[in-house]
């Protein structure tokens, strides 16, 4: 599922390394035969898991720019008991136009009643991370066996309370047959932070998280994905709740963030997206 993982890249540094994105999304956008019901200015309200925080802070910009439309974005996780949750907030009846989180988490609001039936739609695949403290050394981390070593000779291990850190303690450590010498030191990381913002404080020495919340953070560096053996692919999805007040144009939204023109922008993110071939 998704595209082999490739180092991230950024679409391009500055003004004029970003115009022709640009002009791409806006031919994207034009394109797009939903606005055309749709001429009138509207908020929606966007509630989204971390896993594409860095992509919609990019993208929405743009979408904004050019339909005149305003994206407000709340963020949470794809599922946990937080409060700030997005199945959470939507279950204390939180207005929404539109949801991004974990494909699994979508197709259970749908079961629930919460989202509309036919509404999900894949944006992205997104990989584990392995993160470290920046200039500690970087561990070997490119098969299965390295990685075990790597978390027993480890004196803490942090993973998030949202997709991904489900997958961690409920199956990667039993996996690698080290649950039991991951109980003492190996601690969830509750979704108000991520995972490299405590690995950089010095909290823990190594952390898994989607590797879209892994960049960017400030002290901490990215080792490299878990080897495919090992690794959790998800799919970020978008979903239409029950209720929407500006369904068409959230369905623009979608549309737009599905395009082509908008690939590079994502892949920066160190994500893959859903529509790309494989390679």
């Amino acid at each position: 599922m998704g595209a082999e993982w490739r180092q991230p890249r950024p679409p391009g540094e500055g003004t004029q390394a970003m115009l022709p994105i640009r002009r791409a999304l806006l031919g994207a956008i034009a394109a797009l035969p939903l606005l055309a019901c749709t001429a009138f200015a509207a908020e929606i309200k966007v509630m989204s898991s971390g896993g594409f925080h860095s992509a919609l802070d990019a993208l929405a910009p743009e979408f904004e720019k050019a339909t005149g439309h305003k994206v407000t974005k709340i963020y949470g996780a794809s599922m946990g008991a937080v409060p700030t949750a997005v199945p959470n907030r939507l279950a204390r009846g939180e207005a929404a136009d539109m949801v991004i989180i974990a494909g699994e988490a979508i197709d259970k609001l749908i079961e629930e009643g919460r989202l509309q039936k036919g509404s999900r739609t894949d944006l992205v695949f997104s990989r584990i991370g392995v993160v470290v403290k920046a200039g500690a050394p970087q561990p070997d981390v490119s098969t299965p066996a390295a990685v075990k070593a790597m978390l027993l000779a480890a004196p803490s291990v942090a993973y998030s309370d949202s997709a991904s850190g489900v997958y961690i303690s409920s199956r990667f450590f039993q996996g690698l047959g080290i649950t039991d010498q991951m109980a003492g030191k190996a601690f969830k990381v509750p979704s108000t932070r991520r995972v490299a913002e405590v690995v950089a404080a010095g909290e823990a020495a190594v952390g898994f998280q989607q590797i879209s919340e892994i960049l960017g953070i400030p002290g901490a560096t990215l080792v490299g994905p878990l080897p495919e053996a090992i690794q959790l692919v998800t799919s970020f999805s978008a979903g239409i709740p029950v209720g929407a007040e500006q369904p068409e144009v959230a369905k623009a939204f979608v549309a737009f963030l599905t395009a082509p023109a908008a690939w590079p922008t994502i892949r920066s993110m160190g994500l893959d997206p859903a529509g790309e071939p494989k390679r």
